[in-house]
């Protein structure tokens, strides 16, 4: 099953939810809506920076992964970033490809 990497940033109203629900409940909650559409919550880490939070989930496809992360910046709490991850096998495969390709102004 593909792997992703959603980065989210809270809003302030979204930080006042994650302290009344604190982040165990956030990932309960996440976990469970990851599990609707068919995949796992893998991993969850609260970080410093431009963003408050990182998860990476497995899902079935990117259709999955679309209706995941529009389901969560819809709230209007969270901004997400989601990037598919690929297995070293899969960039293998794609760099046995061949690729006719120019660059520009060559």
């Amino acid at each position: 099953m593909p792997k992703y990497l959603i980065q989210a940033s809270y809003t302030a109203e979204g930080l006042k939810g994650l302290q009344k629900e604190k982040a165990s409940g956030r990932r309960t909650a996440v976990a469970s809506a990851v599990e609707t559409l068919g995949g796992k919550l893998e991993a969850t880490y609260y970080c410093f920076g431009g963003d408050d939070v990182i998860i990476i989930v497995d899902l079935p496809d990117n259709t999955a992964a679309s209706s995941f992360s529009l389901s969560v910046s819809a709230s209007g709490l969270v901004r997400t970033k989601t990037t598919p991850l690929l297995t070293v096998e899969e960039v293998d495969k794609a760099l046995a490809k061949n690729v006719n390709y120019r660059a520009p102004g060559r």
